[in-house]
């Protein structure tokens, strides 16, 4: 059986974002809920992580933009962009706790104290832009994990792959011309946020580094885990990364209420086996696995069962 890190903080609770709204803290109690009452429990490292020092937030996003966030959440601001991302007073720590879950998670894996790990973390961070909350999200976790990747362990090819049903706008454009980081998406097209043509393939140096796998409506896990097998399995290959990170999103399940794909929890404990033997074959099974998406409660607690029993080697 493989060490795999949980980290996760009882403060992710504290970015409250009203029980109306899908990005709620009920999600993070489910998923802990369910795991406390798991043999997973004892097969699990339980960690818990500090918040990210900001110049690593830096590194991904505008210093004016981190100003922004921080005093909208201190000055009472409930709502950014134009409604659909909520804030709290605490947001702003908790969403530094959040990224430093996602920094934390890489020291664990390069240090050999686990072989991979997964961020029980909120709020998410694919679509925040290096100068724009977005989609629920304020700073870019998965993007901050790669930079810190590379600068402070000294990878040079860290390779991302993002199976969210919504495609990661903000992690793609923070790499766009970037050949050192690969960005690959898996997602729901046309669909939030308008982003992820399979034509997006990067600029410049990083031409070819942005693989883009849109979706119709409707489509099954045997297809999605097809591209997993496929495309996917291919690109690491080639790519040969030293780190994969997995932003990973649970809304692609059937029952999730805001998408339209018709995955299973088992398709998600899958695509997790696929991922983590690539990830020994290419770079010693080091995996830093992040929340993001999932809205129905039960779906996304048994969803992120089933990835860690992958990561685990369970199955």
């Amino acid at each position: 059986m493989r060490r795999t890190a949980l980290f996760q903080h009882p403060d992710f609770v504290h970015h409250e974002t009203g029980s109306d709204h899908p990005e709620c803290l009920e999600r993070y109690r489910a998923i802990i809920d369910a795991l406390e009452n798991s043999p997973l429990q004892q097969q699990l490292q339980w960690w818990r992580p500090d918040p990210v020092e900001l110049r690593w937030v830096e590194e991904n996003h505008d210093t004016a933009y981190i100003r922004h966030i921080e005093e909208a959440c201190l000055s009472g601001s409930s709502q950014l962009d134009k409604g659909e991302t909520r804030v709290s007073h605490d947001s702003f720590q908790v969403a530094l706790l959040a990224a430093g879950a996602a920094t934390g998670a890489v020291d664990a894996v390069m240090a050999g104290a686990c072989e991979n790990a997964f961020c029980a973390i909120r709020p998410p961070g694919h679509h925040a832009e290096r100068a724009r909350p977005m989609g629920f999200c304020l700073f870019n976790n998965v993007a901050i994990a790669a930079h810190y990747a590379r600068k402070q362990h000294g990878l040079e090819r860290v390779f991302i792959l993002d199976w969210d049903v919504h495609h990661g706008n903000g992690t793609q454009h923070s790499f766009y011309d970037d050949g050192q980081v690969f960005f690959c998406s898996l997602h729901q097209y046309p669909f939030y946020p308008g982003t992820g043509e399979a034509a997006e393939q990067g600029i410049g140096a990083g031409k070819g580094a942005t693989l883009n796998l849109p979706l119709p409506p409707r489509t099954s896990g045997r297809d999605f885990l097809n591209l997993i097998n496929g495309p996917v399995a291919d690109a690491v290959t080639a790519f040969r990364p030293e780190m994969i990170l997995v932003s990973a999103g649970f809304d692609a399940h059937h029952l999730d209420p805001i998408a339209n794909l018709e995955l299973t929890e088992e398709d998600f404990g899958a695509m997790t086996r696929t991922v983590c033997q690539l990830a020994e074959e290419q770079c010693g099974g080091r995996i830093v696995s992040v929340l993001e998406g999932g809205y129905h409660l039960d779906a996304l607690a048994a969803s992120v069962q089933e990835h860690l029993r992958a990561l685990l080697g369970e199955g």
